[in-house]
């Protein structure tokens, strides 16, 4: 069992775009995982296992998590969810389940973010469905592409964990959703997305979120995708009834029109491509001209595209984001 230090336990509450304040918890020592993706902002996986085990002790992560919430409370700020997203795989902790039940105590909701590789096992399906909110990772269908980008235990096998999300969303009765993360010249093209689309629409969830990478990834030649690419993958999910998302790392003002015209429209198109007919509307409402658009586009802020011969408007993604460094992603 780990004997690391309380205080890195749990953090936050942290603004999601996902989960609204999130007070994360972190279950897993850095950086043990099933996986040692290309993309991962916390480096290569240092132990890679299969096996589940127990890391800290239960009694020793709902008392910080206790502690937090008071600290919280005491601040006059909120807290939406009790989110398990570790420095490694959180289904690899053996205790995951009795967590959940003790930490519904607090009566906050509960998500869990895995990259769904152990939910073949029973116990792992047992754990997750005490949560209130789970998100899985379905990057590709392809057995050589998962390999390279995901580069999962050998133990692990791409048919065995689809097969356990379609099975999971069959009776998980709460909040399930997907997440996809898409690199350069690895699983950006239209084909590729269209299988991932494919599948996510015929497991019957709902939502997805296509995420790249924002952050310095354990691998240096990991790099984002050109706006056109991510602007046809949600496309292309959003032909197929998904409720779709993106996840660039803008919060933006949750999308509520605050008076300012320039940020809400960022933050909106941050999430989601804003068609050319909705943008109109939106000014109009706003009661401003088409200019703002334009000085958007000529100051970099926001990216022009077309997509089935219709014009979109997404989020310019800066030079900042397209970094050559490699430091600590997903």
């Amino acid at each position: 069992m780990v004997n690391n230090s309380r205080n890195l336990i749990a953090f936050g509450p942290v603004p999601s775009r996902r989960l609204g304040r999130s007070l994360g918890i972190n279950n897993i020592p850095p950086k043990t995982c099933t996986y040692s993706c290309v993309y991962c902002q916390l480096g290569k996986t240092l132990d890679m296992q299969i096996e589940r085990r127990d890391f800290y002790k239960v009694e020793d992560i709902v008392e910080r998590v206790r502690r937090k919430i008071y600290e919280v409370d005491q601040k006059s700020e909120k807290i939406d969810f009790l989110t398990f997203v570790p420095d490694g795989e959180p289904t690899l902790d053996k205790q995951l389940g009795k967590e959940i039940d003790l930490l519904k105590e607090f009566g906050i909701k509960i998500a869990v973010i895995t990259n769904a590789s152990l939910l073949w096992r029973k116990d792992v399906v047992d754990d997750l469905s005490k949560a209130d909110w789970v998100s899985v990772k379905i990057d590709t269908l392809e057995e050589k592409v998962w390999r390279r980008i995901n580069r999962p235990h050998p133990k692990l096998g791409l048919g065995r964990i689809l097969d356990s999300i379609t099975s999971f969303s069959h009776i998980f009765d709460r909040e399930l959703f997907t997440e996809t993360m898409i690199v350069d010249k690895v699983n950006d093209e239209k084909n590729h997305l269209e299988k991932v689309a494919d599948f996510i629409a015929n497991t019957g969830i709902k939502k997805s979120y296509i995420s790249i990478p924002i952050r310095p990834p354990a691998e240096r030649w990991v790099k984002i995708p050109q706006e056109s690419k991510i602007n046809t993958a949600y496309q292309i999910f959003t032909e197929k009834g998904i409720h779709t998302e993106y996840l660039i790392g803008y919060e933006g003002t949750d999308f509520a029109f605050t008076g300012d015209t320039r940020r809400d429209l960022l933050s909106i198109i941050s999430v989601h491509p804003m068609r050319e007919d909705a943008v109109k509307e939106f000014l109009r409402k706003a009661k401003a001209n088409w200019d703002i658009i334009e000085q958007l586009i000529e100051n970099g802020k926001i990216v022009e595209l077309e997509y089935n011969g219709e014009r979109f408007y997404m989020r310019k993604l800066s030079q900042g984001d397209r970094y050559e460094s490699r430091n600590k992603t997903g």
